[in-house]
């Protein structure tokens, strides 16, 4: 299984949208510091997943949400 996440900044209300195995340890990752992109908008809570069976289609829905991501579509993601 591959999940697309999606994470919200504690810190400025950003949002961080991804694709992992695991999302909880990936939260862990984002958390520490260990990601590069996200390092400096710690803390992050997890506001959203959605579950796929390859990374094909993880990717492609991972791309379709960036696409929107602020607009409508995505506000009604998250809630």
């Amino acid at each position: 299984m591959v999940y697309v996440y999606i994470l919200q900044s504690k810190k400025d209300s950003g949002y961080y949208i991804g694709i992992s195995k695991n999302v909880q340890h990936r939260l862990n990752e984002h958390n520490l510091g260990k990601t590069t992109s996200t390092k400096n908008r710690r803390p992050f809570v997890l506001k959203y997943t959605e579950r796929f069976n390859d990374y094909k289609a993880a990717r492609n829905r991972e791309i379709e949400i960036k696409s929107f991501k602020g607009g409508n579509k995505f506000k009604v993601l998250i809630r």
